[in-house]
């Protein structure tokens, strides 16, 4: 019973650093190329954010079940490998079935591959956990940066063209502020999330530490 219970807290601790105070674009910075390109509108946001969680989650959890396989000094070599392969199947897969989707996001699904959060969390934590606690740690990182983007696109998609996952949302006569169209008005925004954030829970990330 004892030895459950432990593995649910640190569960839930993994998920709460994710998503709270070790919080992957507003305590870590990281992840901000897409950030500002893909949150003009909600949907893209959606589709790159769930694209995230997908291959952060599966890379980690593969390079925890291969780290005992794995020769160190290539270990950085098979975690790109595992991870462009994923890319690439999601890629593959949205030209095949969502091509409009595919053009909107354009070459940001590609450059998962770089995105810092993914190898990093392979390289810190999966390298050296169990499959579980290595999954539940991709997922909420992907999850944390997923949630951080969609708010910057609900506030940029209404402010930018007055819509809302393509309806309508303001009032007529409502002129949009096209500044938030373009990546100075995402990096504005990204900002004004970050403060309000910050504001409301100055612990080190976005959440109050609940431990101890």
């Amino acid at each position: 019973m004892a030895s459950s219970q432990n593995s649910k807290s640190g569960s839930m601790g993994i998920i709460r650093e994710a998503l709270g105070k070790d919080n992957p674009v507003l305590v870590q910075v990281l992840g901000i190329c897409s950030a500002l390109a893909v949150t003009s509108l909600v949907s893209t946001t959606l589709v790159m954010g769930l694209a995230l969680m997908i291959v952060t989650s599966l890379s980690c959890l593969l390079v925890s079940l291969l780290r005992d396989t794995i020769p160190y000094r290539v270990r950085l070599m098979v975690q790109m490998m595992l991870i462009s392969v994923l890319v690439i199947l999601i890629h593959l897969y949205l030209r095949a079935y969502h091509l409009e989707m595919s053009k909107s996001l354009g070459p940001y699904v590609g450059l998962i591959i770089t995105n810092c959060i993914v190898l990093g969390r392979c390289e810190a934590f999966a390298l050296r956990s169990k499959p579980l606690p290595a999954f539940l740690d991709g997922l909420a990182n992907g999850a944390g940066y997923a949630l951080v983007l969609l708010a910057i696109a609900i506030i940029r998609e209404p402010l930018g063209g007055g819509t809302l996952l393509g309806y309508n949302v303001v009032p007529a006569g409502f002129q949009p502020a096209m500044f938030f169209k373009t990546a100075p008005g995402a990096f504005l925004t990204l900002g004004v999330v970050v403060w309000v954030v910050k504001s409301i829970w100055p612990q080190r990330g976005g959440v109050p530490d609940h431990e101890g």
